[in-house]
């Protein structure tokens, strides 16, 4: 079968309750037979964030395919086309294995000794001169578990700056904001069997089709199956995932919070709702019933320009389902009033008590394979284990822990979201920048700025990276870093699955893993903690598990009872059981919680006095908040609201993607997608190049004709060249500060 033509693959179907058929996904290398590989190496596959389970094809030293492991919870076999062609066909080419240095302007071969005695000679003299606040780290959703949270050590308590975050800050921040502020911590409460199971499946702003390719599958067994789920999707473009959708919901960009207020009007007003539930297990009611209850379906019509009709119909079928189960992404999280919009999701499921039940619950998405690692081992700013930065006592624990300081653990304001990280580099007050797995000279919003900040002769920008991108080309030091299947280490996926990828192949000669390089790093600097003891105990990924076990312990996301060989063989293994919340108590007390919360309008934090004074203990809260329009508007110079988002055949900025032949084959170049009409009024036709220009910047690409609603333009984010972000703004959601990426207002003209 052509898994490029056929991106999902043949049907399974089957009906509700009764347990998803295997169906076993395997690609070889051209010429290779099953029979030639030597061994089998479990792992699972980390081009999205499903995190399916996989077995690494091993011939004669090398990685030479991949097949689904059956007996996985999370893919029963299946792999997609990203995870079949581009998880491996990438560890053969243009591979970084020297440390590159930059020497009178150009960057040059170098050898290990000397690349990191320059960084490190760099960073102590940055710490004598001007302290730990003028060093920031930008990490990745695509390293393991072992090597965020040594990070996240070395950054807390061996330098002490608060300035760590990553690119889960582009994709998935608002997920975990928008647990935090409903339930008390982050973490998913569904799972994936609720997909068997569920009678209703709402996607907001997420084209499961495209960004989800083995879960979307799942879902097309069960809407060819015997008592099949109703399906209604949010999301401005008629994409496959919108066309197989009972109810379709194509809202402006920027209007999600106006539609999810109708939504949750409709189900208080009609009734449709467990009062027994709301008043046991839920704070804040009245307070949003009296917010939504100007929208009703007419005024929501207006502001998104969708049927009332619709709108109610999607209302009912929330409202009357016995089992419903909503995903959200991206559509949602890059928009305007992002964690408002994504809490109100949340706010339907404790509205009908549809959570910790099976079938019933919330899949806020990840849209990276270790993004929730990122989250939990505090890489990501966060303190690890879903500790809260403004509790002491949370301080304290880990400075036991950690056997530092409780002052050099930075807690003194929030953390720096990756946004101000970049406008303190901008600035000049962080001047050491390590960026590891990442490439924000793509994947950040206003390109043209972030090369100029990169430029900065007085920062020093580390890049940690398998190959050469657009980010290390501007950077001082370059260190060539191991791939998936080249280390050992632990990721979770989106629902809180744990999933051991062994080490199937060495590295080429002169790559390390990041793990390796990070412990580096602490042993040249010197990290010691009280007893004069390194700061870093453990010497190899498994080490570094068993310390994260201890970090986790009595905590939300608790890894204490997992170990390595606990994960062999089998299935990955969800932390905090299958599904979270079933006994309707959430992690909401005050000595407990992850964050005390904030306004969703203004993101103010709540002060812990005021937490405090509400007595959560163990309630949800239903937070509300009035829509707002967007900053940046259609007007007669700009017409148009661009969005922007991923084609199913490449992943980020293509660093692996693009150098699988099917992939890069497939999707080559970018493209800008336009509704027929808009096409008809601008007299272009399928094909012209034209050039899309916001107040930013501009691209110039051809043309496709078809998915998207009237006013809207979509491009793929994934190109280095004629990038998507040369056009966004540099903006970000008050409480996830997550860049608006779906919202630039553009003209397009023909070339």
């Amino acid at each position: 079968m052509d898994r490029i033509a056929d991106i999902w693959g043949s049907r399974t179907p089957h009906g509700r309750g009764t347990r998803w058929p295997v169906r076993v996904d395997q690609r070889l290398a051209d010429g290779v037979e099953e029979s030639d590989v030597d061994r089998w190496v479990q792992s699972a596959c980390v081009l999205c964030s499903n995190g399916c389970g996989c077995d690494i094809a091993v011939r004669d030293g090398r990685i030479v395919g991949v097949r689904g492991r059956a007996d996985d919870i999370v893919n029963r076999g299946r792999l997609g086309p990203k995870g079949l062609h581009g998880s491996w066909q990438a560890h053969g080419k243009d591979r970084l294995t020297t440390p590159l240095i930059r020497r009178d302007g150009e960057l040059r071969e170098t050898d290990w000794d000397t690349a990191m005695s320059a960084i490190v000679r760099r960073s102590q003299d940055l710490l004598a001169d001007t302290g730990p606040l003028s060093h920031g780290f930008y990490t990745s959703g695509q390293l393991f578990l072992e090597e965020y949270y040594t990070l996240g050590v070395i950054g807390k308590a061996g330098i002490g700056t608060p300035h760590m975050d990553g690119n889960t800050r582009l994709c998935t921040a608002t997920a975990a904001a928008a647990l935090k502020e409903s339930f008390g911590s982050d973490g998913q409460p569904a799972c994936h069997a609720d997909i068997d199971l569920c009678d209703a499946l709402f996607l907001y702003g997420h084209n499961m089709a495209a960004t989800q390719t083995v879960m979307w599958a799942r879902v097309l067994d069960r809407l060819e199956g015997p008592g099949r789920p109703r399906l209604v999707v949010v999301d401005p473009r008629r994409t496959p995932t919108a066309e197989a959708a009972d109810v379709h919901l194509a809202p402006l960009p920027g209007t999600n919070q106006a539609l999810l207020n109708g939504l949750v009007r409709e189900v208080v007003e009609r009734g449709w709702f467990d009062r027994e539930y709301v008043d046991r297990h839920t704070l804040g009611f009245e307070e949003l019933k009296a917010t939504v209850a100007p929208y009703t379906p007419e005024r929501v019509a207006e502001i998104c320009r969708v049927s009332p009709a619709d709108l109610v119909r999607a209302a009912e079928i929330f409202g009357t389902s016995d089992r419903v189960l909503s995903t959200v992404l991206q559509g949602f999280y890059q928009s305007h009033q992002a964690t408002a919009a994504s809490c109100q999701v949340n706010n339907l499921h404790l509205l009908r008590g549809q959570i910790g039940r099976p079938g019933s619950g919330v899949l806020q998405m990840n849209g990276q394979p270790t993004a929730q690692n990122t989250r939990e081992c505090g890489a990501d700013g966060d303190l690890p284990g879903f500790r809260n930065w403004d509790n002491p006592e949370h301080v304290e624990e880990l400075a036991r822990l950690w056997n530092v300081d409780p002052l050099t653990i930075p807690h003194w304001a929030p953390p720096t979201h990756a946004m101000q990280i970049w406008r303190y580099a901008e600035q000049g007050s962080i001047r050491f920048l390590w960026i590891s797995a990442t490439n924000p000279a793509v994947s950040l919003p206003e390109l043209a700025r972030v090369r100029e900040i990169l430029r900065r002769e007085d920062l020093f920008v580390v890049a940690q990276d398998a190959f050469r991108t657009e980010t290390t080309e501007l950077a001082d030091v370059v260190l060539p870093a191991a791939l998936w299947g080249e280390k050992q280490g632990t990721f979770t996926n989106l629902s809180r699955v744990v999933h051991l990828s062994e080490q199937a192949v060495e590295p080429p000669a002169g790559a390390r893993s990041d793990l390796d390089i990070f412990l580096d790093y602490a042993s040249r600097m010197g990290f010691r903690d009280r007893a004069g003891d390194p700061l870093i105990k453990w010497k190899d990924a498994e080490g570094a598990f068993d310390a994260w076990r201890e970090c986790s312990r009595g905590r939300p996301c608790d890894y204490s009872e997992l170990s390595y060989e606990r994960l062999r063989g089998g299935s990955g293994i969800p932390w905090g059981g299958e599904r979270l919340y079933a006994d309707g108590v959430f992690p909401t007390a005050a000595e407990y919680c992850e964050d005390y919360g904030h306004d969703l309008l203004t993101g103010a934090s709540t002060t812990p006095a005021d937490y405090r004074a509400r007595r959560p203990d163990g309630r949800a809260f239903l937070k509300a908040a009035e829509y707002t329009p967007a900053r940046e508007q259609p007007d007669d110079e700009y017409p148009l609201l661009c969005t922007t988002g991923r084609s199913v055949y490449h992943f980020h900025t293509r660093t692996k993607t693009r150098r699988a032949p099917e992939l890069q084959k497939a999707a080559p170049d970018p493209w800008v997608e336009l509704s027929p009409a808009d096409a008809d009024e601008l007299g272009l036709g399928e094909g012209d190049v034209v050039r899309v220009e916001s107040r930013r910047g501009s691209v110039e690409v051809p043309v496709h004709i078809g998915r998207c609603r009237d006013g809207v333009a979509f491009l793929p984010f994934h190109y280095g060249f004629q990038a998507a972000n040369e056009l966004t703004a540099t903006e970000w959601d008050p409480v996830s500060k997550q860049p608006l990426f779906k919202i630039s207002a553009v003209r397009i003209r023909r070339v």
